[in-house]
């Protein structure tokens, strides 16, 4: 199995690695269950840890994932200090973002437009705090960028009051919002290192995107999971 994008990162504790999938697999709710089923697997195979989901809400409940066995939350942020458990964050739009802190501490985190205006990301990130982890780096994933999610003007003004990094205007000039854009400021004014993967779900057919494909779309998803 071919990421979209991967890469592995040194931490106290060994090495954790990030990745996110593309349209090859359809990770979503949705999808018929053979589909998903051999998703999880080629997941499970590539990373050799388990896949462990969330019920994603467009909450900001972060949820400590101590077994991959525990039963799957309601929530849009998942932690985990267990190797051979790997996070997953779906999205098929919304913002898949994976954290890493130094000493082995790893996050996804499910950001669509109402997570970002509650801020989850911010949600995440205080909980890695309070687990006493530093040092906390940030991969944000494929998404749908500003110049294609449009948004009526009330609902732009709603979300840029709280978050104004994502306000923005599409490419056929109408109210949009960027919510990745909102995403990394938020992980910056937390003085987190972020490398953006880039990658427009709307825009590149490899990618899953709802705005595109409506009902028939299914969900990529960014992995994070750290070696034995």
């Amino acid at each position: 199995m071919t990421f979209f994008f991967s890469e592995t990162v040194p931490v106290t504790t060994g090495t954790v690695s990030v990745a996110f999938t593309d349209r090859r697999l359809d990770l979503g709710d949705l999808a018929e269950p053979a589909a998903r089923d051999a998703a999880l697997a080629e997941v499970a195979t590539a990373t050799g840890a388990t896949p462990y989901l969330m019920h994603q809400v467009h909450g900001t409940d972060v949820v400590l994932v101590e077994d991959a066995g525990d039963e799957r939350p309601h929530a849009d942020g998942l932690l985990t200090a267990r190797p051979g458990v790997a996070l997953l964050a779906r999205a098929a739009d919304c913002v898949p973002v994976l954290l890493v802190a130094d000493d082995g501490l790893i996050g996804a985190v499910h950001a669509g437009r109402e997570g970002v205006r509650r801020g989850v990301v911010t949600a995440a990130l205080d909980s890695m705090c309070a687990l006493g982890s530093t040092g906390v780096r940030a991969w944000v994933g494929p998404h749908i960028c500003g110049a294609c999610y449009e948004v009526p003007e009330e609902l732009r003004a709603e979300v840029a009051a709280v978050v104004p990094a994502t306000s923005a205007t599409t490419s056929w000039g109408t109210p949009a919002l960027d919510l990745g854009a909102g995403v990394v400021a938020q992980l910056e004014a937390a003085g987190v290192a972020v490398t953006e993967v880039g990658g427009c779900t709307r825009e590149d057919e490899s990618l899953h995107s709802y705005r595109r494909d409506g009902a028939a779309a299914g969900r990529l998803a960014g992995v994070v999971w750290r070696s034995p």
